[in-house]
């Protein structure tokens, strides 16, 4: 498919966003990058995501699981991320993540699994394969590694690579910190950053791009036509609650964590406490020990006193006969 021209001129609006919309949402999310109608931005995207990792520059995408809007109007909306084939065979797995927890890796390495294993059918060759780019924006930190781009590969120890098959990106967008903007891929990590900030009206120099523009156009759709605005709320709330949801059980397994350590701790203090008492048991016995053989020694050395005493007289007095 070929994609559709961008569009070179801003789109004036009359009147000013009536709410503020992140494109962090998933419904936004999709409608920006999973929508036919703005199947330029994805292609602008992915190029700038993956620009410097292509050997050839992406013009023409087949969105694999479009935005619906039939089915989101009947709440069926499950699949919240954007899978796409270029002119080329590659393939391309994107997803906005709110929250970040202790499987999310794991669930990141199967969803890129997932893709590139359904390539081949049966019978098809090993060769036929083409390298899947799982694309990650994450709201968190995933790890303690500086940076905000992290990429993942087969590779070996030394850095080699067992074979050029795609991988695994993830950006984090609380470790991007940009006041100035310099590239493709730096707009696009603002964007999804402080796009809830945005003034449609008066929109900041780096917004200034037909693309930007065309995504303030969609975002203004989510803002100002009821049924949209209700859709993205429905999901911002849902976020919300599963946000809640885990920050709830990292509290309760916070409390938890104390709890069995105190419960460890206690019964470490009440082994310590047993292995005193017993020590001290030991030390007395030890010592009773010790003063009944110091008594039994002085008993036996009274009665030998006193058995000489009693020969000594003896003697005497066999003298004296």
């Amino acid at each position: 498919m070929i994609s559709p021209a961008p569009r070179q001129q801003q789109r004036i609006h009359k009147t000013q966003m009536k709410h503020s919309i992140d494109p962090k949402v998933d419904c936004v999310f999709k409608a920006l990058l999973g929508a036919e109608e703005n199947r330029n931005l994805l292609i602008h995207f992915l190029n700038a995501i993956l620009g410097d990792e292509l050997d050839s520059t992406i013009v023409e995408v087949d969105i694999l699981n479009p935005y619906n809007e039939k089915e989101t109007r009947q709440e069926k909306l499950s699949i919240v991320d954007v899978k796409a084939r270029d002119d080329t065979g590659r393939l391309y797995q994107i997803e906005i993540q709110i929250s970040v927890y202790p499987s999310l890796p794991a669930r990141m390495v199967y969803t890129w699994a997932s893709v590139f294993s359904k390539q081949l059918k049966k019978g098809k060759n090993y060769a036929a394969l083409k390298p899947t780019y799982s694309i990650w924006i994450v709201n968190g930190n995933l790890n303690e590694a500086k940076g905000y781009l992290h990429r993942y590969r087969l590779r070996n120890d030394e850095g080699k690579e067992l074979v050029n098959m795609g991988g695994i990106w993830v950006f984090e967008l609380p470790k991007f910190h940009a006041d100035r903007v310099t590239t493709e891929q730096e707009r696009w990590m603002k964007l999804f950053k402080d796009g809830k900030k945005l003034d449609d009206i008066n929109l900041p120099e780096w917004m200034n791009t037909p693309e930007m523009r065309q995504i303030m156009d969609t975002m203004k759709n989510f803002s100002d036509q009821e049924w949209y605005y209700n859709q993205y709320c429905s999901r911002e709330d849902y976020l919300m609650e599963q946000a809640t949801i885990q920050t709830d059980m990292k509290t309760l397994q916070y409390h938890l964590d104390i709890e069995t350590r105190s419960k460890q701790q206690a019964l470490k203090d009440v082994a310590r406490e047993r292995k005193q008492k017993e020590a001290a048991l030991k030390e007395k016995e030890a010592e009773r020990q010790a003063k009944e053989a110091e008594r039994q020694a002085k008993d036996a050395l009274k009665e030998n006193e006193a058995m000489k005493a009693e020969l000594a007289r003896l003697k005497g007095s066999d003298h004296q006969g």
